[in-house]
């Protein structure tokens, strides 16, 4: 019997075929600050927004923003995060691995800051684009072990970089404590937030990270790696069967780590997929927050 494909590596594949509605932008973003980190190298642009309201997705990025998502101050913990959404580094599924999880963490007191990171660029015309897809998705699918030959845009890196320093620079006027800001990634973001968090300089890293539906093969991790909190689906089909080298990474380096490895979820089940314990996922990260003391400040 063939499985159906999970919902967000049948989101991507279902572009090859008829053209997608193209939508405005939504009205959010004129809320979005500019990162300044200039434009895509070889870019298409414009920026092609597609889906449905409150489900959009965004391809064709040309430049880097950040998206405040504040929470009540009365909520305020004083902690942020910034949101990196997936889509195979040629679209960002903006509300589901975005939005969405920004209005949960806000409600929990966090401050969130959704980024629109640019993308590769593929054909504008939605055939070509679905054929791009269909050959990225068919690359990973069933490779298991193989995540880590996806080349993360270096572009992609500096934007990430430059939303957490600014965060950083405007932390009094979004009530954020400095020390406090992490980063959450879904796949393509997962990977994102996974590069920063063992690559970059100490100053620019998270101050904590969570990757949800990671690739999970071995890292290279320091000795000063931020504490890191994993979420997957052991039949997801990109990571499912890669092995859990990401886990023993941060093991081996004595960084802290909490890993949860769900039976059934499949990849892009975003807040969690109906039928299933992943459901549950994000309600695990706060008290993992707390634990480790990032849900209120230091002495």
């Amino acid at each position: 019997m063939i499985r159906p494909l999970p919902l967000g590596v049948a989101v991507l594949l279902a572009l090859a075929g008829p053209a997608q509605a193209q939508l405005s932008a939504p009205a959010e973003l004129a809320r979005a600050i500019p990162l300044g980190t200039g434009e895509t190298p070889g870019a298409l642009g414009p920026e092609i927004w597609f889906g449905k309201p409150g489900e959009m997705s965004v391809r064709e990025t040309v430049t880097a923003s950040l998206l405040p998502v504040l929470p009540d101050p009365s909520k305020a913990t004083g902690a942020a995060m910034l949101v990196a959404p997936g889509g195979a580094f040629v679209t960002l599924s903006w509300d589901h691995e975005g939005m969405k999880v920004a209005h949960v963490l806000a409600d929990h007191g966090i401050a969130a800051f959704v980024l629109k990171y640019r993308l590769d660029p593929t054909p504008r015309d939605w055939p070509g684009f679905g054929k791009a897809i269909s050959a990225r998705m068919t690359n990973w699918i069933g490779k298991p072990g193989e995540g880590l030959k996806i080349v993360t845009p270096p572009y992609a890196v500096a934007d990430a970089i430059a939303a957490l320093t600014l965060i950083r620079a405007r932390a009094a006027e979004w009530r954020v404590d400095p020390v406090r800001v992490g980063m959450i990634g879904f796949s393509a973001g997962a990977r994102l937030t996974l590069r920063l968090a063992v690559d970059a300089p100490a100053a620019e890293r998270p101050a904590f990270a969570a990757a949800i539906y990671p690739p999970m093969e071995r890292l290279a991790t320091p000795a000063d790696a931020p504490p890191l909190f994993v979420a997957m689906a052991t039949d997801d089909p990109l990571s499912g069967r890669a092995g859990y080298g990401l886990i023993e990474s941060w093991i081996t380096a004595r960084r802290p780590i909490e890993f949860h490895a769900y039976q059934r979820g499949g990849h892009g089940f975003g807040l969690g997929k109906n039928g299933t314990t992943t459901e549950g996922w994000i309600e695990g990260l706060f008290p993992w927050l707390a634990m480790n003391g990032f849900l209120k400040p230091k002495p």
